[in-house]
């Protein structure tokens, strides 16, 4: 076991410019959903470059606040991505759709286009790509797909904030979701932020999340409690000011983490693809067969060092005894995310990583598993 400080896979580290805006919400008296709210709405919406923002009290409530909006049927599909947070699958279910899934692309971990062609049918009215680990899925041919059979694209964009493909953010392409947990690339702790070009559906959105009341007691639908509080936006205010350097940061570090452990026999580095612009909300690496070690043993390993490692996902969201029989779960072969979950293994890659921790990082790969 090792005597050096642990090395996180994530660290949580606000300042003062924190402490000083919660503190200032909190003389205020307006603690709960409040003008810190909107500011936080119109501050993101500027980042992704997007008409309107709705935050919610987490991300899950993202993602059904947005499936709620478009009045699904039970024989409704939604195809997503089987490689992906458990909060995809339970959004579908709880908002009363089927959800199906496509299989993934190895090389950017998300949803395969052809994949999703050769699954679509005529029940299928959304199609949800995962941006996952912070780059977005292929949103030139998942758009024509959508636009071709007359879908209606949410995006899972929970680790994707200020990602792009081509000159478009994540979120931009239908309605974008988006988590502020603790951990994320912008954090309130819990919350969610919902974007869409489209007023009215964003008018709808900010009704459902206040009881279904656009006015005290004067109720226009069966809402819900989705609502973000101001002192959860204070936590995030300060955080989008700073965001560009952030990432820029989490890039150097994958940059110089890929540049040593693509020398390693066995191991597969994590690429930015052309016309894409990746922030890194996780850098993961596959274990090949013909590593020294397998994914496990080099996980309890690095462990053992102080590496602070994951594995995200260890299995297709729907290989779970309570999803295998659900009535709203479409069982498709998915390979690549069944081979892809059992080799991923994510690295510390955050921006308040030292040049010596990221080295550190290096150097503990290259002992367990060797060098070409």
């Amino acid at each position: 076991m090792t005597s050096l400080p642990s090395i996180p896979i994530s660290r949580v580290c606000l300042g003062t410019d924190v402490e000083e805006l919660v503190l200032g919400v909190i003389r205020s008296g307006i603690i709960a959903q409040g003008p810190m709210v909107k500011r936080l709405e119109e501050e993101f919406a500027a980042l992704i470059g997007v008409d309107h923002v709705v935050a919610v009290n987490n991300g899950t409530t993202a993602l059904i606040a947005a499936l709620e909006s478009l009045d699904l049927r039970p024989s409704d599909e939604v195809v997503t991505s089987p490689f992906t947070f458990v909060a995809t699958l339970n959004a579908i279910i709880q908002s009363g759709a089927t959800a199906r899934f496509a299989d993934i692309d190895r090389s950017d971990f998300n949803i395969d286009p052809d994949s999703v062609g050769a699954v679509i049918n005529d029940r299928s009215k959304v199609l949800m790509p995962v941006h996952l680990y912070g780059q977005c899925a292929d949103m030139d041919q998942l758009g024509e797909i959508t636009s071709s059979n007359d879908l209606v694209m949410v995006e899972d964009a929970a680790q994707a904030h200020g990602a792009r493909f081509g000159d478009r953010s994540a979120g931009t392409w239908g309605i974008g979701c988006f988590s502020l947990y603790a951990t994320k690339n912008l954090t309130t702790g819990e919350g969610g932020l919902i974007s869409t070009n489209d007023a009215a559906l964003a008018d709808r959105l900010r009704v459902r999340r206040n009881q279904g009341m656009r006015q005290r007691y004067v109720y226009e639908m069966a809402g819900n409690n989705y609502r973000m509080t101001d002192l959860q936006a204070a936590v995030c205010l300060p955080q989008l000011t700073a965001y560009h350097e952030q990432v820029a940061a989490r890039q150097r570090n994958a940059r110089r983490l890929s540049e040593h452990l693509s020398r390693i026999p066995g191991v597969v580095v994590p690429e930015t693809l052309p016309g894409r612009h990746h922030v890194w909300h996780q850098y993961t690496v596959l274990v090949e067969d013909d590593a020294r070690l397998g994914r496990d043993e080099l996980m309890k390993a690095l462990t053992e060092a102080g590496i602070g490692c994951g594995v995200y996902y260890p299995r297709p969201v729907f290989d779970y005894d309570c999803y295998r029989d659900h009535p709203q779960v479409v069982h498709f072969e998915t390979p690549v995310a069944a081979d892809v979950s059992r080799r991923c293994l994510s690295l510390p890659i955050h921006q308040h990583l030292s040049e010596g921790e990221l080295d550190r990082v290096a150097t503990s790969m290259t002992t367990l598993l060797g060098e070409h």
